[in-house]
């Protein structure tokens, strides 16, 4: 007897080795997922995660794949101090570290070698003719005054340019503002005019004594000022000198020397400064203390009774 059976059956149907072929590939994903697992688990142990960011990289990497920073840190040669591969100073000890690259003008030469082929300079470092520190590079990292002929050089073609004048005449600004005492109250206005009665008075006596019956007495003209106008005035300086330091800010570029002499060499007198470096944004005296300045910084303006802790000058 023949029964018509409409029965759905999916085994029936013409698809019948799709749900094979999908019980297949599952199969494999769940072999594959623990593998890749492993596979993973495997290459953290043998890779190098990077310090800074956490990113695993191939055991011979130097530099991270995901950051670019170094994997690996080295050691000074002089205290032992764990620093940067890349670093050519130590901010621990203090001492330039690299043997076969010049400090002052940044060329190459033998580790053997006691001068320079390049600029000249003694290996053992320069004394400054003015306060007798002993500096590993071109300006002196006390007093900043230039050491070498090429920064000397680099001092007057700096002070042509617009932006320097601008700024050094800023600088001379703020350190005359730096040497008026303001008023603190009505009283020291009272005392100041009294003083000034009694100057005009005695040169009066004087002159009449010489036999001069009308002399002419030239007038005191104070500078001085009331304390709020003092430090509106001093603040509004401050703020245009930061503001010419960040327009001469140092980008990156490959040479130590060079940014270590360009910062030097643009640094105003009569203002008390700091350098901010790219490498740890720490602030130091100069970039002479910095281990890796080649990647940029820039100097900023201290106030009088700055607390902010100086790197280098522990």
């Amino acid at each position: 007897m023949i029964t018509d059976d409409k029965t759905f059956r999916p085994d029936n149907q013409g698809g019948g080795a799709a749900p094979v072929l999908q019980r297949e590939e599952l199969y494999r994903e769940r072999v594959k997922e623990p593998q890749t697992q492993q596979q993973a688990k495997m290459k953290m142990a043998q890779g190098v995660a990077c310090p800074h960011c956490g990113e695993v990289n191939e055991p011979e990497a130097m530099f991270c794949a995901s950051c670019g920073k170094p994997l690996r840190m080295g050691s000074c040669p002089n205290c032992g101090s764990e620093i940067d591969p890349e670093a050519d100073f130590c901010e621990v000890c203090h001492h330039y570290i690299k043997k076969d690259v010049c400090s002052f003008c940044g060329a190459r030469f033998e580790p053997s070698a006691a001068y320079c082929p390049e600029c000249g300079n003694p290996r053992g470092g320069i004394i400054c003719p003015v306060c007798n520190t002993l500096n590993d590079f071109a300006f002196c990292k006390q007093c900043g005054t230039a050491l070498t002929e090429e920064a000397k050089a680099l001092v007057k073609e700096l002070q042509k340019q617009p932006e320097y004048q601008e700024l050094a005449h800023a600088a001379k600004e703020l350190q005359e503002l730096d040497m008026i005492l303001p008023y603190q109250s009505e009283r020291d206005v009272v005392l100041e005019n009294a003083n000034n009665q009694l100057r005009e008075h005695v040169l009066m006596l004087l002159a009449n004594d010489k036999g001069i019956t009308h002399p002419v007495i030239e007038k005191h003209v104070s500078s001085r000022m009331p304390n709020e106008e003092y430090k509106k005035k001093r603040e509004e300086m401050m703020q245009k000198i930061n503001a010419l330091l960040e327009k001469m800010e140092l980008p990156p570029q490959p040479s130590p020397a060079k940014v270590r002499n360009y910062a030097m060499a643009q640094k105003p007198v009569g203002v008390r400064l700091g350098w901010v470096c790219n490498f740890k944004h720490a602030l130091h005296s100069s970039p002479c203390g910095c281990a890796k300045p080649q990647l940029g910084g820039k100097w900023v303006i201290l106030s009088k009774n700055s607390k902010q802790e100086i790197k280098d000058d522990k």
